[in-house]
């Protein structure tokens, strides 16, 4: 088993996706494409038939306001989808904040209402708000995706229980490496968030997950087969507040 798995892929934003699907496929890379508006996820869901993907319900933050109209959508296909992302809060513009709390907050609570849900929640900005909102009993698990809080920010998110989901992008940078070292080892999750990452002047794609996890054992100071396990390990962890059976 390869033990390489991907928490945040934007599958659908590849041009040429197919051959994503066969490194996918190849390398045995448990991977969660994320989506950005409710008609891509349903486009994307009834396109891939593949052991080793799922696709994830997603809206995110900054498309809300444009994309209203499709909320409903969201709610009425929510029941039946255990992976939910890319969703969460983005403030980088300033602008449509109400919007975006209110649609995060509903969200959050039908989530904790269906009990088992994954989540990939974007925090640009406004990490304090969406921490606050998903609270310290929510009943799922949340992957806090390519973190950048303050350090007060991150203590709560450690103390509520959520995870972290580690690009390449965050392990070459100061800041990146400094969460890593403060989020208890087994919170931490593997993401390519490809195609935004860039890596030997390119896109980051799955077959490079492997040096994300020598760049977390570097900081670790550990192994690579440790650190690669440990991360394994954290990633069956999260899938078994589900019922979900994709990484067996």
């Amino acid at each position: 088993m390869s033990h390489l798995y991907d928490t945040h892929l934007h599958l659908d934003l590849f041009p040429q996706m197919d051959k994503i699907i066969e490194t996918i496929t190849r390398d045995k890379i448990y991977t969660l494409g994320v989506t950005n508006l409710p008609p891509l996820y349903l486009k994307l869901r009834d396109k891939i038939n593949n052991k080793y993907i799922r696709i994830a319900l997603g809206f995110h933050p900054e498309l809300l306001n444009q994309y209203k109209h499709y909320i409903p959508v969201m709610w009425e296909l929510l029941p039946d989808c255990k992976y939910i992302g890319e969703v969460g809060l983005d403030y980088k513009s300033g602008e449509n904040r109400a919007l975006q709390k209110s649609f995060f907050e509903e969200l959050i609570h039908k989530c904790d209402a269906l009990q088992d849900r994954i989540l990939s929640v974007h925090t640009r900005n406004s990490a304090e708000d969406a921490i606050s909102i998903i609270g310290n009993h929510f009943r799922g698990s949340i992957i806090l995706h390519w973190f950048s809080g303050k350090q007060t920010d991150l203590s709560r998110a450690i103390n509520q229980g959520n995870y972290f989901s580690i690009n390449y992008a965050m392990c070459i940078s100061k800041k990146g490496e400094e969460l890593i070292l403060r989020v208890p080892k087994e919170r931490i999750l593997l993401e390519t968030d490809a195609p935004f990452v860039r890596y030997n002047n390119s896109n980051f794609t799955p077959q490079y997950i492997p040096e994300i996890i020598h760049a977390i054992s570097r900081t670790w100071g550990d192994d690579f087969e440790r650190t690669k396990d440990q991360l394994w390990a954290n990633f069956k962890k999260l899938l078994q507040n589900t019922s979900s059976t994709d990484s067996d």
